[in-house]
């Protein structure tokens, strides 16, 4: 698990492969990540918008970018954490992602980054 705290919000990252739903011989390898937002902070602050950098071995880079995570756009209160898991598709069996979450302290407005850990996709084939 990867973890990094900015303004007093820890982002932690666990990556997961799935060979049921990858196709090696198409190119295909499907990862899930499971994403843990803490609040340390004292006041109460609202994840926005998401912004992921995608890398795969062969040197292709994506960019996600949008409104709230997984349709949800949450408001996390001192002391409490946010959890979700999503998914990605690559074209290789290596690859690794990172980003910010834009994130907004609901007692004034005051809107800033959180940043996304660097972490890595890798199918067990990899490890071998």
């Amino acid at each position: 698990m990867m973890t990094l705290i900015t303004n007093d919000i820890k982002v932690s990252v666990e990556a997961f492969y799935h060979g049921e739903h990858s196709r090696p011989a198409k190119a295909r390898y499907v990862f899930s990540y499971r994403v843990t937002i803490e609040n340390l902070g004292i006041e109460a602050v609202q994840l926005l918008r998401r912004h992921w950098y995608i890398f795969d071995s062969v040197g292709i880079t994506r960019e996600v970018e949008g409104e709230g995570v997984i349709g949800q756009q949450p408001i996390i209160l001192p002391g409490e954490t946010h959890q979700y898991t999503s998914w990605c598709p690559l074209l290789t069996s290596l690859g690794k992602m990172h980003g910010t979450f834009l994130m907004q302290r609901q007692s004034d407005g005051f809107i800033f980054e959180a940043d996304i850990p660097e972490f890595r996709l890798m199918a067990p084939s990899i490890m071998n």
